[in-house]
């Protein structure tokens, strides 16, 4: 079972962070911390696994990461997940936020981290992997992306419809009246 994701950059700020597991807020905070500071200071050459850390569990979990130019990519699992199963999954969520964002970087996660949310929803529920075909992903993220476009023009539409409903009349002293079933404007005329 997958315990935590976490991304976050060359210097420890977070970027993403999902407990599958109960934690205060503080652990969370020290869990990131300390996973952090395992992770860096391992040299590019050695291998993506290592025990994990005391508060997320010691050697019983495992932490499991890939690093991307300035980010890490972390997911702390129990000892029943295939490392080079995780491996594959942190790929398959990298390449999905590539396509997602064309060309992913730092500032989409800070800026879009509802959507980043999302996409990871859609691969892990629960602690529970539920999808690693990235073709699946992006269709599923898509569809949720035109859900939100058709909400918000459902949304605009009343507003825009009040403003259709209006008509212009002109007085006999030449000024324009906007009328509208809920608020009647005068404006002058300037000629």
């Amino acid at each position: 079972m997958i315990k935590a994701i976490l991304i976050f950059n060359n210097h420890g700020k977070p970027r993403l962070s999902k407990f599958y597991q109960r934690y205060s807020e503080d652990t969370q905070q020290q869990i990131i911390r300390e996973t952090f500071h395992l992770v860096s200071k391992r040299d590019e050459n050695v291998c993506n696994f290592l025990e994990g850390g005391l508060l997320i569990g010691g050697s019983d979990n495992k932490l499991i990461y890939r690093h991307y130019a300035t980010l890490y990519f972390v997911f702390c699992v129990d000892s029943s997940e295939s490392e080079l199963g995780i491996l594959d999954l942190i790929q398959v969520f990298v390449e999905t936020l590539d396509k997602c964002f064309e060309n992913v970087c730092e500032l989409d996660l800070i800026f879009h981290v509802d959507k980043v949310h999302n996409i990871l929803a859609e691969m892990v529920m629960g602690g529970m992997v539920l999808e690693t075909n990235m073709n699946e992903i992006v269709t599923q993220i898509d569809a949720q992306n035109k859900l939100e476009k058709s909400e918000t023009f459902i949304f605009q539409s009343p507003r825009q419809d009040r403003y259709h409903h209006r008509y212009l009349q002109q007085s006999p002293e030449g000024r324009i009246l906007i009328a509208d079933p809920l608020q009647s404007i005068e404006h002058s005329l300037k000629t």
